[in-house]
């Protein structure tokens, strides 16, 4: 493939793991308009304290109130942020075959709970599968709809504080797209081992933030390409790691919680409709509907708050960024990793295998032999 393939590819074309300053978008032309506009919505729930609903506004977008809780979470809470995790939520039960979870689940569970359920979507869908298991979602902002499964309750539940729940009183923990958001996963995973009965399971979804492809065709230094550096260097600025697939952090935190059985599955989610195999391209058309429904509340926060960028810059990439997300020339994709491990019967965590001490090398021996390699998920097949 042509770099012409990476539409509006920078020239020269800078070096590998280079991010380019925010200013570098505005001096780059587009040969087509592009929507770049902020939107300014709210949302609203009566039932709720005034505290928890006082959301920061940040260039016309709200934010949950970091008066509520210490946190500081990146993505915004109003209309065009719930609707774009609706359709990947649409999306993501394509990828699992209409599935809602990988887990080997039993269907007379006791109770379940979801971790960071946001619009609540995954939840309710849940609770409307397993009508006699009682299922709670938890989040920090106070978004979901009031319409929900008898057997479903919403509470509002800091993920990265100490959890409220009893120990051993869930059959199932499921946690999904929480990267950016946990500085502390082993952590996180010992809470959630915490509450789960003996035997039960806990899963975790997450998605690589590096937009990558097989072919050459998303070129280095695109819009694309430019995505998931400035999210890695945010992360480490942030205090909150975004590539936690490809830094195999959850699946190290399942280790360290001490479950058994710890399962991983992998996929290749297109990023626009590029995959000729028909399944993989209405996913693609789907990851991209999802991510064009709000691509500036994806990056407002950390764009911003963290990198510094100002309003105009953040619109004139995201203007970049949206005309190559739906050029089918870039067969660009995100590896997603679903991980999920069973408490083992007796209750005890077992001890993360041991990893072992490379011998001591001297400046003539040679260089410690590499990892073995592991096993490729399937390509999104043209």
């Amino acid at each position: 493939m042509s770099s012409e393939a990476g539409g509006n590819s920078p020239q020269p074309a800078p070096a590998a793991h280079t991010i380019l300053p925010a200013a570098y978008w505005v001096e780059q032309t587009l040969d087509d308009d592009a929507d770049s506009s902020l939107g300014d919505t709210e949302s609203s729930t009566a039932s709720l304290s005034a505290s928890i609903l006082e959301y920061r506004t940040i260039h016309g977008r709200t934010f949950h109130s970091d008066r509520a809780t210490d946190v500081q979470y990146w993505t915004p809470n109003d209309e065009n942020a719930t609707d774009s995790q609706d359709i990947i939520h649409h999306m993501l039960t394509l990828v699992h075959d209409g599935q809602l979870f990988r887990a080997p689940l039993k269907d007379n569970m006791g109770k379940a709970l979801d971790i960071g359920t946001g619009s609540g979507t995954w939840a309710i869908d849940f609770a409307d599968q397993f009508l006699s298991t009682s299922v709670i979602g938890t989040d920090i902002s106070p978004i979901q709809p009031s319409w929900i499964p008898p057997n479903l309750r919403f509470e509002i539940e800091d993920a990265t504080q100490e959890w409220t729940f009893a120990e051993n009183d869930f059959d199932y923990v499921h946690m999904r797209y929480l990267f950016g958001s946990i500085a502390d996963w082993p952590g996180l995973l010992k809470q959630a081992f915490r509450v789960t009965k003996p035997g039960g399971y806990v899963e975790s979804y997450e998605a690589s933030c590096v937009m990558k492809s097989d072919d050459g065709s998303l070129v280095e230094g695109s819009p694309m390409d430019q995505w998931g550096k400035v999210f890695v260097e945010a992360g480490r600025k942030f205090g909150r790691p975004f590539d936690v697939v490809n830094e195999r952090i959850v699946v190290n935190a399942f280790e360290e919680a001490g479950f058994e059985e710890i399962t991983t599955w992998e996929f290749k989610i297109p990023l626009n409709g590029w995959p000729k195999d028909r399944k993989l391209k209405e996913i693609g058309q789907y990851s991209l509907l999802g991510l064009d429904r709000d691509l500036e509340g994806w990056i407002l926060f950390i764009w911003s708050q963290v990198m510094g960028w100002s309003r105009e810059e953040i619109g004139v990439y995201v203007a970049h960024l949206r005309r190559q997300l739906r050029d089918t020339k870039v067969h660009g994709y995100v590896l997603t990793r679903a991980v999920y491990g069973r408490k083992p019967e007796d209750g005890q965590p077992i001890p993360p295998p041991k990893i072992p001490t490379p011998p001591a090398t001297t400046a003539a021996s040679p260089a410690a032999a590499s990892p073995p390699a592991t096993t490729s998920p399937p390509a999104a097949a043209e």
